[in-house]
């Protein structure tokens, strides 16, 4: 009986020992490193280690020389612990010129170094078709993949990062991305981008649970992982295995490089030093010198030719592009389209390519010829030059903008004295194109409405907070809501937007907006500040949870104001009345409170009883309790007469305002897209 307690305390005790070892390396450059190099990959003399090149079909892989022994060799390989380690290293993708490049790189753990057979692609060089997916790869795998899925199952977003186990179908997979300052605020980062990219890959041994981390090399390491999986590797991996990396590339290409390096076994691997890791070479610098030389000899051999018809050669030009004739300022702003380009992209917009029009323009789709990306070109007419300029100026400005829960501008274009707009294509049209049935018949799910809600939260939040000045949208509306293929919400239209430093008050005093949504005090001091953002939010909150506009007609009830409904619901204890019938009760009743509750406190009446869209984004995500039975209760004791009467001073006085309304079935309002007041 005694036997078998001391092999349990011997395996035990050897357990201890094994996890209790420690391994480390560092690389900051790989000038001096002894790796296993394979396939494409080469040591650069900058000290970059570079795993393909930007050739179409090839593949590399970088290993360390000797395999790291992560299991205890007296336990079988499917009882024994696997050792905790850490790992973090710096890499870069550089695309094919003018081309975005693939198919992207892997950090692997794999029991050799013999990928013999294996295929570029989505494969990365270390599978193919028949042994994908057999678990008798024993390879643990941690990809930064660039290039759609291989297959529709799986992977189906390029730019991403994912977990595999003996596969290329990830079992866990994120946008690339990082969580901001320990928020849940994510920030996207373009993986081939052609700037340095920090990851960490984080497994605990004894929890069994896989952390990968990545953000811009300039950024501190985020103190949430963008992927925490559990997995316990104790039936994946063996003894010993091989710790490196792995690149390929296939009908699209790029130079893929692993700039710093560090490892360690039962412990938190070293940080890199930026400053000692080296900088890759140009792409294709000889290949520019010889054109350079060329272009260089040609120049000096036609110069007679060039001076003596150099006025004839400029009439000519201007003849050919008269129609798009650059003065300075254009020069200057950058995001500038060719007319030439999106002529091309919208078929000479052509009217079958028109998805919107409306009192600011007319909204055509497109298809860039150089790269093939969907756009929405907005063109506005404008018979002012001087007015141009001074909006190419604050388009110039919020260009800037960039947040995946806004329609980014992409650029512009003057055309004689016309303004061409470039927005991000958005497919699924207006919110409240979808709420009223306008689209397909298609009815929002609440799941996909809570989504909505709290993505447009975190666009206002950016624009509010999070940006380098406050930018007060100031026409926050359900129709200036786009949703993308992915039923994600994208705050648009931003020319009513004002923008001012941090710290200091908006001097607009204006009042503008939409009827419905326009915040009370707006009509006593005309300035618009983040709270009336705030306030219309809340309106859009009790919209999209009720199904019902801010303001509609009935022909035996009048004029009916949604928020005086919705309280009347609530002083008769009965708010879940107000809910949208189309959802036929099937929705989280906790959240729909939460929803129509915030809606209420965020379009109170008094402006100091508004959350920010900080707290809003909190209360909206459950990491903070909404004081809500505080705040409502001078909501719902007032009559509501006493809470609507500011609307009937919106109608009296003399303000700009939108009018309220849906676009025409099948068609989005021009003015859902950006800029064009």
């Amino acid at each position: 009986m005694a036997k078998p307690f001391f092999i349990v305390l011997l395996l035990y005790l050897s357990n201890i020992i094994l996890c209790c070892l420690s391994f480390d390396f560092v690389y900051n450059g790989f000038n001096s490193s002894n790796l296993l190099l394979d396939g494409s990959t080469i040591v650069k003399p900058s000290g970059a280690l570079k795993l393909t090149n930007d050739s179409n079909h090839v593949t590399g892989h970088a290993f360390f020389p000797t395999p790291i022994r992560l299991k205890n060799s007296s336990q079988s390989s499917s009882t024994s612990s696997v050792s905790s380690f850490s790992t973090t290293f710096v890499f870069l993708i550089v695309p094919s010129t003018h081309k975005s490049g693939g198919y992207g790189l892997a950090f692997t753990l794999s029991p050799s170094t013999n990928f013999q057979g294996a295929q570029g692609d989505h494969y990365l060089g270390i599978l193919n078709e028949t042994s994908d997916g057999n678990p008798s790869n024993h390879l643990f795998v941690v990809e930064f993949d660039t290039v759609n899925g291989y297959n529709e199952d799986s992977d189906t977003d390029g730019n991403h990062i994912g977990v595999n186990i003996n596969s290329m179908n990830s079992i866990a997979t994120e946008p690339a991305s990082y969580y901001v300052n320990g928020t849940n605020v994510k920030e996207e980062v373009d993986l081939q981008g052609r700037k340095p990219i920090q990851a960490w890959i984080d497994y605990d041994g004894l929890k069994k649970i896989v952390n990968v981390t990545i953000s811009p090399l300039s950024e501190q390491k985020p103190v949430r992982p963008l992927i925490s999986q559990l997995i316990d590797l104790s039936s994946v991996v063996k003894e010993n295995m091989y710790v490196g990396f792995s690149a390929a590339t296939g009908e699209k290409a790029s130079s893929h490089y692993i700039l710093g390096w560090s490892f360690r076994l039962n412990g938190v691997s070293d940080r890199l030093d930026p400053p000692k890791l080296p900088i890759p070479p140009a792409e294709r610098m000889s290949s520019s010198v010889s054109h350079l030389t060329k272009a260089l000899v040609s120049t000096i051999s036609v110069m007679f030719f060039i001076l003596v018809g150099g006025s004839v050669a400029h009439f000519l030009y201007r003849r050919v592009r008269h129609f798009e004739v650059l003065e300075d300022w254009e020069l200057d702003s950058p995001h500038r389209f060719r007319y030439k380009d999106l002529h091309t992209a919208t078929k000479g917009f052509k009217s079958t390519e028109l998805i919107g029009a409306g009192g600011f323009g007319e909204v055509y789709k497109g298809v860039l010829p150089d790269t093939g990306v969907e756009v929405a070109v907005k063109k506005i007419s404008n018979n002012s030059l001087q007015g141009l300029r001074e909006f190419a100026a604050e388009i110039e400005c919020l260009g800037r903008l960039r947040h995946k829960h806004l329609v980014n501008l992409q650029g512009w274009c003057k055309y004689k004295h016309d303004l061409l707009l470039v927005y991000d294509y958005i497919p699924n049209g207006s919110l409240d194109s979808l709420l009223y049935g306008l689209k397909d018949d298609v009815v929002l799910t609440w799941d996909q409405r809570f989504n909505i809600i709290k993505g447009v939260a975190a666009g206002l939040l950016y624009l509010h907070e999070e940006w380098e000045q406050v930018v007060i949208h100031r026409d926050v509306k359900s129709s200036n809501v786009l949703i993308d293929r992915d039923m994600n919400a994208r705050l648009g239209d931003f020319g009513l937007a004002r923008l001012h430093d941090h710290g200091k008050l908006s001097h607009t005093t204006h009042v503008v907006g939409t009827v419905g949504y326009i915040a009370p005090e707006l009509t006593r001091v005309g300035k618009a500040s983040s709270s009336s953002d705030v306030y219309a939010y809340g309106i859009l909150l009790l919209e999209v949870a009720c199904g019902k506009p801010p303001i509609s007609y009935h022909s035996e009830h009048g004029q009916v104001i949604l928020m005086d409904w919705v309280i009347e619901c609530l002083q008769l204890g009965q708010i879940l009345d107000a809910v949208d019938p189309k959802l036929s009760s099937q929705y989280v009743v906790e959240e729909m409170e939460l929803v129509l509750g915030l809606g209420l406190l965020c379009s109170h009446p008094r402006q100091e009883a508004r959350p920010t869209m900080r707290h809003v984004l909190r209360y909206l995500n459950g990491d903070e309790a909404m004081p809500i039975f505080d705040q409502l209760s001078s909501v719902g004791s007032r009559s509501i007469e006493d809470v609507t009467s500011g609307y009937s001073n919106f109608m009296s006085t003399e303000i700009m305002v939108t009018s309220y309304g849906s676009s025409p079935a099948g068609k989005l309002s021009a003015d859902s897209y950006g800029i064009g007041r």
